[in-house]
């Protein structure tokens, strides 16, 4: 990223800020360019490797927003945490090609695209043109419609075949760089995304790193039956499951716990 090799070795994480007023959990919203700066420092002296940015609330059911105000949200959050902290790897959480290339413009260095490419027929071509690593997520639909298509007859088959389709089109588009996040909570039921955890390692035959998404999502708090406020604890657990099962990248809302997790999943290992 931006001409640096980040070695995934040792697993990293990603900071997750939101640049919404109804993300799912309201302790990663940042109203505006202050606080998320303010926001951005914190995770950065915690220990996140990467900053992910997004403008675009992607709960279940969440309100569409037009092109323009997701970039009106993201555009100057993105300048000013790059002006304040100027080495920070900064990632664009969008499925918009347009959105996608006005971020890396300016500055950031990595695309997080939950639809896959699926909902912006120009975001491979693009995310080729701007060189820049692509995760490539796994869902269905929209974050609109996905809590209604969670009918698979063999979930790890229909993902494994997705990403093989998916890796062979972007390394068709040359695009390099590549990292899988299976979609905790993204069209599928609790009990499905627990079954995924349980096999996440089968996705290691692709040959990439792989991206966990699991932080104070329905999946913990819902099976818990506690506030989302309360889900840090919930989170750990799955994080440090999802480290033994091949995680690359803990994507966080609590940067200091995962960074944390990440360093005793190590000693445990040495």
């Amino acid at each position: 990223m931006r001409g640096n090799l980040l070695d995934l070795s040792a697993p990293l994480v990603m900071g997750i800020l939101n640049i919404t007023p109804d993300s799912f959990y309201a302790g990663s919203r940042a109203s505006n360019v202050e606080t998320a700066v303010e926001r951005a420092g914190q995770m950065i002296t915690d220990g996140a490797t990467i900053l992910d940015i997004g403008g675009y609330s992607s709960r279940p059911g969440a309100s569409a927003i037009s092109l323009e105000e997701e970039l009106d949200r993201v555009l100057p959050v993105i300048e000013a945490i790059l002006h304040q902290f100027p080495d920070t790897y900064i990632s664009i959480d969008t499925f918009r090609a347009e959105v996608a290339r006005q971020s890396v413009e300016a500055g950031a260095c990595l695309v997080n695209d939950i639809s896959g490419g699926s909902l912006d027929d120009r975001m491979f071509e693009t995310v080729a043109s701007l060189q820049v690593p692509y995760v490539v997520m796994h869902m269905r639909g929209t974050p609109q419609t996905m809590k209604l298509l969670t009918s698979y007859e063999n979930l790890l088959k229909e993902l494994i075949d997705y990403f093989q389709q998916k890796v062979y089109q972007l390394r068709q588009a040359n695009i390099k760089d590549i990292i899988l996040d299976v979609g905790f909570g993204f069209a599928k039921a609790i009990e499905q995304n627990y079954f995924l955890l349980k096999n996440m390692e089968v996705f290691q035959i692709l040959g990439l790193p792989l991206l966990a998404g699991l932080s104070r999502k329905s999946l913990i708090y819902k099976k818990l039956n506690i506030p989302v406020s309360e889900s840090l604890n919930g989170t750990t657990v799955l994080n440090t499951l999802a480290l033994t099962k091949g995680a690359s990248i803990l994507r966080v809302h609590d940067v200091k716990e995962a960074v944390e997790t990440v360093k005793l999943f190590q000693a445990y290992n040495d």
